[in-house]
């Protein structure tokens, strides 16, 4: 077993992949993966633009990765796992949004039948493809390590659902899907799997400026930086198939812990 690995099931993670790590949501829980120790690799697809995020961060540095082109998800992963000696945890939240297909979407809604399939393709080849292939690559070596810890990004079951969200409601459910079916694949090895999602909109890209301009009730991103540092700790080891939504992080903890003391 490598040193990296005694970390991740003894005393927490040494090291992480974040794919999207360039900005909203991937670049906050980046930071607080470095800002608790661990060396980080941060993953974009332009590698000028993880650079640059990766120069922010202590210890981390950028990955050249787009989550929809399988040689460049195995250039990526080769490349920070042999210069983080190993990953220990694999975030995935690479993902685009609805302003890809609609750019006014929040306040001219469409059908889901005027969506282009050039558009509907690309969201699912993002949002859930994606995370499929990334793990694909990862969690192999990491079963030959002997360990490692996957978190899957995901979203608010009522987006998944809201009228005017083809295609990511659909990307978004799917990843969720496949985060439960990973987890049974995975159940019995030293490999863990969880779902972590913000708990409501985010001041991320993802809702235009003009919008996020009015809402006083958006999440901030750095919302995901208290359980995904949680989920890297010593703590979190074992920690499987969970479902943790941020904004209620603290009181998921608090009953989690009492759980623990009681049992």
């Amino acid at each position: 077993m490598t040193d990296s690995t005694e970390s991740n099931s003894a005393a927490g993670c040494r090291t992480a992949l974040v794919t999207g790590g360039t900005s909203g949501l991937g670049l906050a829980m980046a930071a607080a993966l470095a800002g608790a120790g661990l060396r980080v690799a941060v993953a974009g697809r332009s590698g000028q633009r993880a650079d640059a995020a990766a120069d922010s961060l202590p210890g981390a540095f950028g990955v050249e990765l787009d989550v929809r082109d399988e040689e460049s998800v195995s250039r990526g992963v080769e490349f920070a796992w042999s210069r983080l000696g190993g990953i220990d945890m694999l975030v995935n939240n690479a993902g685009i949004g609805m302003r890809t297909v609609n750019p006014r979407f929040m306040s001219e809604p469409r059908e889901f039948w005027t969506v282009s399939p050039a558009g509907f393709r690309d969201v699912i080849a993002t949002n859930l493809t994606g995370y499929f292939l990334v793990a694909r690559e990862v969690v192999p070596r990491m079963l030959a390590a002997g360990g490692g810890r996957v978190v899957n990004v995901s979203v608010n079951h009522s987006t998944m659902m809201r009228a005017g969200f083809v295609p990511y409601g659909p990307s978004r459910a799917g990843a969720e899907s496949l985060s439960r079916i990973m987890a049974a694949d995975l159940r019995d090895t030293p490999v863990t799997v969880n779902v972590l999602l913000p708990g409501g909109a985010t001041r991320t890209g993802m809702v235009p400026a003009e919008i996020a301009a009015g809402l006083r009730d958006l999440l901030e991103p750095e919302i995901m930086g208290p359980p995904i540092a949680w989920l890297a700790s010593a703590e979190a080891a074992g920690v499987h198939d969970e479902r943790i939504v941020a904004a209620e992080f603290g009181p998921w903890l608090r009953d989690k812990r009492d759980k623990t003391a009681a049992g």
